[in-house]
């Protein structure tokens, strides 16, 4: 029986990959600080602690696994990214968990680490435009990224493909963009915008209106996490090292998904356009160097990911009306 380690197995995609890796017939070992929010872990044995211990990390990383992967991580949406108040927890607990992970699957001998970047580390001077933004793999240098958790996620990057360089190691490295779906986090602050919405349009009453943080013409793209498990265990098992991007081409304005979100409901709301925190102007994924490697690139349309999305935020939503109402 093979043998996998998920790292952040808590969270919202590395729980999904833990129960694809069940699927799949593995053993697996979860850890992180808390168990998944939404539904039982389907690890074989998870553990609760903080890879920023290195006697944690190392306890957990106790045998040879074949396949880690590693989504640990300080992170969350742009109302905890870009406000600038948590520039040097993100950047501390984030850098000090992959140290940790790198050198305990090197002291043990663990050859095949999947590292899950960001597409924030790409340079804030190529997403000036909301129609072009360039996220070619290529593009990343002069590095200039828009935070500090995309600083992070760049030097982690090149921490990963150095352990590949000096001590024969087989680690993969992915930017992801913008994954989504059920299970995910949708309120408390660290929410990305798919679920935001999704919650603000579930919330509000017919003719009413919901809240967007600027004027909603910043585009971005989305993926199902479906598709992004799908991709993130192609690339870890391939012979490439990247860093390749996991994401949809199908770019939008956060208007336009408001109002698909809108669509899906079946509710007319007005948009309101607020002051906060925005991040880069455009951003999308470019495909191409996955799907030259690969020879697979994700294809599931963002509105029929959407709509599963809203259903569940929606059942999260009313769950907690009936609550507060009790």
């Amino acid at each position: 029986m093979k043998r996998a380690l998920v790292c952040g197995a808590g969270g919202f995609i590395g729980s999904h990959i833990v129960k694809r890796l069940n699927k799949e017939g593995f053993w697996v070992r979860g850890v992180d600080l808390k168990f998944p929010e939404f539904s039982d872990t389907a690890a074989d044995d998870f553990v609760i602690g903080d890879l920023r211990d290195q006697a944690l990390c190392a306890s957990v990383i106790d045998r040879r696994f074949d396949e880690v992967y590693q989504l640990a991580a300080d992170m969350g949406g742009a109302g905890y990214i870009f406000t600038g108040d948590h520039d040097a927890d993100v950047m501390h607990n984030s850098a000090t968990i992959n140290l940790n992970v790198a050198d305990a699957c090197r002291r043990r001998n663990v050859k095949r680490i999947f590292y899950s970047s960001s597409a924030c580390m790409y340079p804030a001077y190529n997403q000036e435009d909301p129609q072009n933004p360039n996220c070619a793999e290529s593009s990343a240098y002069p590095a200039a990224p828009d935070s500090e958790y995309g600083w992070e996620k760049l030097f982690s990057e090149r921490l990963y493909l150095a352990f590949n360089r000096n001590h024969g190691m087989e680690c993969r490295v992915a930017r992801y963009h913008n994954i989504f779906g059920p299970e995910g986090t949708w309120t408390g602050g660290k929410e990305k915008a798919p679920a935001a919405i999704c919650r603000k349009v579930a919330e509000a009453p017919s003719g009413g209106s919901i809240e967007i943080w600027g004027d909603g013409a910043q585009t971005r793209s989305f993926l199902y996490i479906d598709e992004c498990v799908e991709g993130t265990l192609r690339l870890t098992r391939s012979g490439h090292a990247g860093p390749f991007n996991i994401g949809s081409e199908e770019m939008v304005t956060i208007n336009q998904l408001a109002q698909m979100a809108m669509e899906i409901a079946g509710k007319k709301l007005r948009i309101e356009h607020v002051p906060g925190p925005l991040g880069v102007r455009g951003r999308n994924s470019d495909n191409r160097l996955i799907s030259d490697t690969l020879g697979w690139a994700p294809s599931q349309a963002l509105r029929a990911g959407l709509e599963k999305t809203y259903a569940w935020i929606e059942s999260q939503v009313q769950r907690n009306t009936r609550k507060s109402a009790a």
